[in-house]
């Protein structure tokens, strides 16, 4: 199959200053890139994890800016290795929390989901070892 991997995903965001203050303050994620679209309205911005070969986040402004509470995007998922340490992070951060319990599923992989600037939902996800 000539499809490898998942690229990028887009998010639409109402002000793209404040969605990259966020992704990099907040998540650690590194700016890789901006661009102004071809038709001169559109704002994008790169973002990804240093160091690290994944998919990328691609930050859109001035496509949509009537979002629904939780965004155009429904969640992306960020894995984690340390689920606790990183919900308690976000608390000092002041980000706004979706869960108040940790989610533990069958297979016992967790998650926990919060939003960012926009109302987005994200996911810390930790995958079970065991």
């Amino acid at each position: 199959m000539a499809i490898r991997k998942i690229e990028h995903v887009g998010l639409m965001v109402r002000d793209i200053e404040t969605s990259i203050k966020f992704y990099t303050e907040v998540l650690g994620m590194e700016l890789h890139g901006r661009l102004t679209h071809t038709n001169g309205v559109i704002q994008l911005a790169f973002l990804g994890f240093p160091g690290a070969e994944q998919t990328e986040l691609e930050l859109i402004q001035g496509y949509n800016d009537d979002l629904p509470q939780e965004g155009k995007v429904h969640h992306l998922a960020l894995n984690v290795d340390h689920l606790e340490t990183e919900i308690e992070r976000l608390r000092q951060l002041d980000v706004t929390l979706i869960d108040q319990e940790i989610t533990t599923l069958p297979n016992g992989n967790r998650y926990f989901f919060f939003a960012g600037p926009d109302g987005e939902w994200l996911e810390l996800f930790e995958v079970n070892q065991g």
